[in-house]
């Protein structure tokens, strides 16, 4: 395994203290004898670790939903449609070691101060780090090999057999049990130590490990002692969520400010695009966010998010799928819509009576659109005529690719491209309210309607208040099953974040779902049919982007690169029976 020498990360604190956790360069490293001496060193050490936390340059990632079934581009994902092959190296893998010996070596050292009090909050850092590290590797890997020293590179520990995912499942939930106690409450972080991780964020972080952790015994495993560690997982997963929703610290973000008639799902479509400049027709800031808990903090000045984050979803090649917008339920009923005699006849009637989040996460057709280069006008987020004319898509009208585009993560407000300032929501609580929702029903069974207000309905009224609630008596009279319909609240809420690819790794529901041809929109019978020629449909008229798509079982895990498995003979292959290298 190749581990790049550990270099001690001095970094430069500004003066504004909202800027204590963004992500700066390393102005200078120190050396291994000056460290570790008082509680300052701890910390800055530890303020290092927020680097290698998840950001929007992940989207395209391995958890990304561009790899799944509801997103597509041009070119086609190779991850998406089963083409991939073995790489012979992987960052993911090499940079994950490198980040935990730098765990390792502060949480040593920790063990010999004097006055552990003192530096409990970088330590409860640390735990939580190497929790998020080894929860990545286990997502991606499966079991991999268990490290809690700074080991060497010609260290022997390294060359060994991977530990069990349950050892490692195990392991993670003992760093965030450790980490919980040390590290502060959401309420008592100061504005010098602003977006650094809290105890909350560490227990809601245990909700998603357990979560998944507990769904994947569940559906991949079938014997006793696998039932046994689902069963424990899932009550570890729900406990924690309820843990965070009984601290009261957070809240989904519905500003009344940002409600209006028309326009029901603003309050959701602006909480991804808040900035400190003026960003969304109240003028709200980041401080009118209690819902994200744990973010990848940005700055329009001194750290923008640094990716075409914007213009790139409006005018590159990034569609969603037929199968994600039939996911939208009926707003008036709270179920699903019968594709068989819903209006396609114009662009915008798929649009109507669905929900409130549909047109604020899908480009509606013939709806303006602003973008950061044709931003609001004089940012005034008026709608009139003046505006209209700056708008980038004016109006939208779509002919290629799926016929759907994303607008999640698109600036509104003019703004230089690249130089977006929005955070990265690494944990928010809408996920928090969903994984209870869900670990609950998975561990009982059934869930009761009181459980599903708590929580589930929380997110699907939020800007939809007269849908009907999701309860055990709206769906006795349909076809549709609760554990769809929590599958289905999940997967439209968290879209675009980095969950669907994963979600139907646990729930063993990739080999299903995956093959499926990647449809457009309804074309045979439509407008669309006016204006978009050279398109291939189905049987049922739909617009076909991909097809013959393949999906092997081995894909539920990414391949070892070959360069490891070369470098360590002992380590078992994800994707073939044996380790090649291995010694005869």
């Amino acid at each position: 395994m190749k581990l790049l020498k550990l270099h001690i990360i001095f970094f430069f604190i500004l003066c504004l203290s909202f800027q204590s956790c963004l992500d700066m360069e390393p102005e200078e490293q120190l050396s291994e004898e000056s460290m570790w001496k008082n509680p300052g060193q701890f910390e800055l050490f530890a303020k290092n670790f927020y680097g290698w936390a998840r950001d929007f340059s992940g989207l395209g990632g391995p958890h990304g939903d561009i790899r799944s079934d509801l997103f597509t581009t041009d070119p086609r994902d190779i991850y998406s449609n089963g083409t991939a092959t073995i790489p012979v190296t992987d960052g993911n893998y090499t940079g994950a070691y490198n980040n935990l010996r730098q765990v390792n070596t502060l949480l040593k050292h920790s063990k010999s101060y004097v006055l552990p009090e003192d530096i409990k909050t970088p330590v409860g850092e640390a735990y939580f780090f190497r929790a998020y590290i080894y929860f990545d590797l286990l997502q991606l890997y499966g079991g991999v090999i268990k490290v809690e020293e700074p080991l060497d590179i010609t260290a022997s520990e390294l060359y060994r057999a991977q530990n069990t995912r349950e050892e490692i499942v195990e392991f993670i939930i003992s760093d965030l049990n450790n980490a919980i106690p040390l590290l502060p409450k959401h309420k008592d972080i100061s504005a010098a130590n602003a977006g650094c991780v809290s105890c909350e964020a560490a227990q809601a972080f245990l909700s998603r490990v357990a979560l998944y952790a507990g769904t994947w015994e569940k559906y991949h495993n079938g014997n006793s002692q696998n039932t046994e560690c689902s069963t424990k997982w899932l009550k570890i997963a729900y406990e924690a969520a309820d843990e965070v929703i009984k601290s009261g610290a957070f809240e989904l973000f519905q500003p009344a400010e940002l409600v209006k008639e028309g326009d029901e799902g603003a309050a959701y479509r602006y909480l991804f695009i808040l900035e400190n400049e003026k960003s969304n027709p109240a003028g709200l800031q980041k401080s009118a966010n209690k819902e994200y808990i744990f973010t990848k903090r940005h700055d329009t000045t001194l750290n923008p998010i640094g990716i075409n984050i914007t213009e790139g979803r409006f005018n590159n090649k990034l569609h969603l799928t037929r199968k994600f917008a039939n996911m939208y339920l009926q707003r008036s009923t709270g179920l699903p819509i019968n594709t068989d005699t819903w209006n396609y006849s114009t662009k915008g009637s798929e649009y109507v009576d669905r929900d409130n989040r549909m047109a604020s996460i899908m480009l509606v057709d013939g709806g303006y659109y602003w973008s950061s280069t044709g931003g609001r006008f004089r940012r005034t987020w008026l709608g009139d005529a003046a505006e209209i004319k700056a708008a980038g898509l004016s109006p939208y009208n779509p002919s290629g690719g799926t016929g759907y585009h994303c607008r999640k993560w698109c600036a509104e407000r003019e703004v230089e491209n690249r130089k977006e300032g929005y955070d990265y929501p690494i944990i928010r609580y809408a996920e928090v309210l969903l994984n209870y929702a869900e670990a609950k029903y998975e561990h009982d069974g059934a869930i009761s309607n009181a459980d599903l207000d708590k929580s589930l309905n929380l997110v699907r009224l939020r800007v939809n208040p007269n849908m009907p609630k999701l309860s055990n008596e709206l769906l006795n009279r349909t076809t549709t099953t609760m554990r769809t319909e929590i599958r289905r609240e999940r997967t439209v809420e968290l879209i675009d974040e980095g969950f669907r690819l994963d979600d139907l790794k646990r729930w063993k529901a990739a080999e299903y779902e995956m093959p499926d041809d990647l449809l457009g929109v309804k074309y045979t019978g439509t407008a669309f049919e006016n204006g978009w020629t050279g398109v291939t449909v189905n049987d049922d008229g739909c617009v076909i982007w991909e097809r013959n798509r393949k999906w092997d079982n081995k894909q539920y895990l990414y391949p070892f690169p070959s360069e490891q498995l070369q470098l360590n003979p002992n380590l078992q292959p994800n994707w073939q029976a044996t380790n090649p290298f291995a010694k005869q």
